[in-house]
């Protein structure tokens, strides 16, 4: 993040689900509907305390499960109104179906995952898997580092969603557990600033919505041909929706005084012969180890991936080509591959990449900490690779027994 003359805020010690709470009260949505679970239920409590004090002027439906919260949002969204709802893991899944209608009903929903592992392993422990179980559901995806990017990602999501151009629902991501009960401080916007960025939206023309007395169709039953005509538009939005956040991360520096590069941010990457790829909160530690590499005369570098879908494949590519070797690291599982679900994307650009070699890190997920240990470790496995080492390109780093069974 680059933070340029300090804009008119305020600071608050708060959580990342407050940070999160708090963002979605400055959008002033129309309609909010969730249901609490680990580790999100803070945002939906902060929302009803926000409502009940009269401080959040909007409709707050308490529904009977995260199905009902999806369905309720997304009427409300095609009736012309700006909606809020947040989930996690086992919420995100048992709303999935509601979540593909929403996505190609092209509603505009802003939704917060608290990343959190799904069932399977019935884990209440950090992870990424539930993103990456709806990552081709058709949703945007942002994936927040610290709390203070899950305040500015909520607003930022608004703008993006709502944009005439776009029209694509949009869920912010960040680690459960690590953000969002960490306490930090954080720069809340003033409601006159907020109003201001979002302002812009009311100047386009206006979306399909609902008119008492007119008519509006959505979904595509029986429309054949049509369907395909509307995925081919649904892709191509979300296509233009790389160069629109590039746009809008520009525009939210001019009034709060914060950047953070668009699609990914470079950390020390101008020089850099390695660099790690990496998401969320992982980020925050890998910076503070390329810092401590540097001074050993290491030169390594951070690729941080703020949108996962669409897949920023051209800002990757630029950032990374030329790279002697590059180290993906995932926080999250890609069943029948033996990578990381991003590494096994990225992969599918290495021809672009210049000659850089990869491989793949496995860590962090069921609630194991991503360690200043382990991405030293990491980082020297990938210099291994940059000096034409022999090294796995496979490493699962909490789990050393892995590398014991082999086929990796």
């Amino acid at each position: 993040m680059i933070t340029k003359a300090q804009k008119k805020s305020q600071i608050k010690v708060i959580t990342g689900n407050a940070a999160a709470a708090i963002a979605a009260k400055l959008a002033r949505p129309d309609v909010v509907a969730a249901y609490p679970i680990t580790p999100q239920t803070e945002v939906i409590e902060q929302i009803s305390q926000f409502h009940a004090n009269g401080e959040m002027d909007c409709e707050l439906i308490t529904v009977e499960g995260e199905n009902s919260a999806m369905n309720a949002v997304m009427a409300a969204s095609l009736a012309g109104g700006r909606v809020f709802t947040a989930t996690s893991s086992w919420g995100l899944v048992f709303m999935y179906d509601a979540i593909l209608a929403a996505a190609g009903a092209r509603a505009p929903i802003v939704m917060v995952n608290v990343n959190r592992e799904t069932p399977g392993i019935i884990a209440v422990s950090s992870g990424q898997q539930d993103m990456i179980s709806t990552r081709d559901a058709g949703w945007i995806f942002l994936i927040a580092e610290d709390c203070q990017e899950v305040m500015d990602l909520v607003l930022q999501a608004y703008r993006l969603a709502e944009d005439y151009d776009i029209q694509v629902p949009v869920m912010v991501h960040y680690d459960g557990f690590y953000l969002s009960y960490l306490s930090e401080g954080v720069d809340v916007p003033f409601q006159e600033d907020v109003d201001r960025f979002l302002s812009v939206l009311k100047t386009q023309p206006e979306r399909t919505k609902l008119v008492p007395g007119g008519r509006l169709g959505c979904g595509s039953h029986g429309i054949l041909g049509g369907y395909l005509e509307l995925r081919h538009k649904h892709v191509s939005a979300m296509e233009r929706a790389k160069a629109k956040f590039e746009q809008i991360d520009k525009e939210y520096e001019g009034i709060f005084g914060r950047s953070y590069g668009g699609l990914v941010e470079e950390y020390r990457m101008d020089d850099a012969d390695v660099v790690l790829v990496g998401s969320g909160s992982m980020c925050g530690t890998i910076k503070s180890v390329i810092d401590e590499k540097r001074e050993e005369g290491v030169k390594a570098g951070l690729l941080k991936m703020r949108m996962y879908r669409p897949f920023p494949s051209e800002a990757m590519i630029k950032a990374l080509k030329g790279k002697k070797a590059i180290g993906v690291v995932d926080r999250s599982l890609c069943f029948g591959f033996k990578g990381g679900p991003i590494y096994t994307e990225l992969k599918a650009f290495e021809t672009q990449l210049g000659g850089s070699k990869m491989i793949s890190f496995i860590d962090g997920i069921a609630n194991t900490d991503i360690t200043k240990i382990n991405v030293a470790n990491m980082i020297d496995t990938t210099c291994d690779l940059a000096a034409g080492k022999t090294v796995r390109e496979v490493t699962w780093v909490s789990y050393p027994e892995a590398q014991k069974e082999g086929g990796l």
